[in-house]
């Protein structure tokens, strides 16, 4: 019984628990701050990976626009509703909400 008492009660052995525990929940560095932290550069990673795919395609689309005039004429009547003198035009909504059978 004593044994066990001087090894419980070691000042190395209380020592290395006490810094463990002070790394795990006290220090400004500990594991749920760095849990926390790392789940939001997760979320920011995403966010910083759609937003380059987004200018990948609009610098496309500006590229394709900038040399090709069908498709900046088509550009212009899909999105901008534009059209020619003498030409009606016809809008065809969609109410089913997407789903087609």
């Amino acid at each position: 019984m004593k044994k066990i008492f001087s090894i419980l009660f070691n000042k190395y052995l209380l020592t290395t628990v006490a810094f463990i525990v002070w790394l795990v929940f006290f220090d400004s560095n500990n594991l749920l701050t760095r849990n926390r932290l790392q789940t939001q550069l997760d979320g920011l990673n995403q966010e910083k990976q759609f937003y380059l795919n987004e200018i990948q395609k609009d610098s496309t689309l500006i590229h394709d626009l900038m040399h090709d005039t069908a498709a900046l004429e088509q550009f212009a009547r899909e999105r901008y509703l534009m059209k020619k003198e003498n030409e009606d035009l016809f809008l065809v909504i969609d109410t089913t909400g997407g789903q087609h059978p």
